[in-house]
């Protein structure tokens, strides 16, 4: 299952690392492969969009993807990928960056000749092969309708994918240079929230986040002095608080960490899918670890 995390400490621009690829699955008896990409995306001072990402094609690009990266800004999104459309290339590696948004999704679409229908000129925005990139270029052409609302973008988007085509999963998470949003819809895979006050549930401490199969880590110690949300596929360290998001629910981190929620999906998909409809590549790539 590929992995989600986010993370937003607006207006306040955050020093921090991330290890998008801490340990090989090979070395954990519960994983059933290893990833296939990587990446991290963030924004500079100027709000200029920045994606360091790499396909796990070669023994160069898992060096790579092993290395830490320490970097500054007030909204991160960090995605490691499991494959499930698209070729090992830069191009179907998330996060993706449209309209000075940076986007990154887990799960499947399929149906693509109909979306590539419904996105028409628009199919322009996109660049891969994968469903990700064209789920994303719907809500990019949905929140340009809707005069910049991102909020309304991805609901009007997701509605539209929910109501017409075969769908697995849709969680997603797209950040700005200082807000953050995050959808799980449906039920298929579990998406979790943390608004973290400075220094944690103990008040002195630094952010130390790292998933249970050593796919993900993340650490800063801006954050033993100022709050933050963070958004992930999992509960990343012991803190009580974290909560997973409810199905259909759309999260907004506002650009001074107010946190709204709706339920933005409140049906089930109108063509759901489950891992026996799927190819075994894209099966695979949706599987628990």
């Amino acid at each position: 299952m590929c992995r989600l995390f986010g993370l937003s400490s607006a207006p306040l621009r955050t020093h921090a690392t991330f290890w998008l690829l801490d340990a090989p699955d090979s070395l954990s008896l519960q994983s059933h492969r290893d990833p296939d990409g990587t990446g991290l995306g963030l924004f500079a001072a100027d709000g200029t969009p920045h994606v360091d990402k790499a396909p796990i094609a070669a023994y160069r690009d898992r060096a790579f993807a092993l290395e830490a990266r320490q970097e500054e800004s007030a909204t991160f999104v960090a995605h490691v990928r499991f494959a499930s459309t698209g070729s090992l290339n830069v191009r179907n590696t998330h996060p993706f960056e449209q309209d000075g948004r940076l986007f990154a999704h887990n799960g499947v679409i399929e149906g693509l000749e109909q979306l590539d229908e419904c996105l028409g000129d628009d199919r322009s925005l996109v660049r891969g092969d994968t469903d990700s990139e064209r789920f994303f270029a719907l809500i990019t052409r949905e929140t340009r309708r809707h005069d910049g609302d991102i909020t309304k973008g991805i609901r009007e988007a997701a509605r539209w994918v929910a109501e017409n085509l075969p769908l697995f999963a849709l969680n997603l998470i797209l950040i700005t240079p200082r807000e953050l949003w995050a959808l799980r819809y449906p039920d298929t895979h579990e998406l979790y929230v943390l608004e973290r006050p400075a220094g944690g549930q103990h008040g002195s401490r630094h952010l130390d986040h790292s998933g249970s199969h050593g796919r993900m880590r993340v650490h800063s110690a801006h954050l033993a002095e100022h709050p933050a949300v963070a958004v992930a596929s999992e509960r990343m360290d012991d803190n009580p608080n974290w909560r997973p998001l409810e199905p259909g629910e759309l999260l907004h981190v506002g650009a001074d960490l107010h946190v709204t929620h709706q339920i933005a999906l409140p049906a089930p998909p109108a063509h759901p899918l489950t891992l026996d409809d799927l190819h075994p590549a894209a099966a695979a790539s949706q599987k628990a670890a």
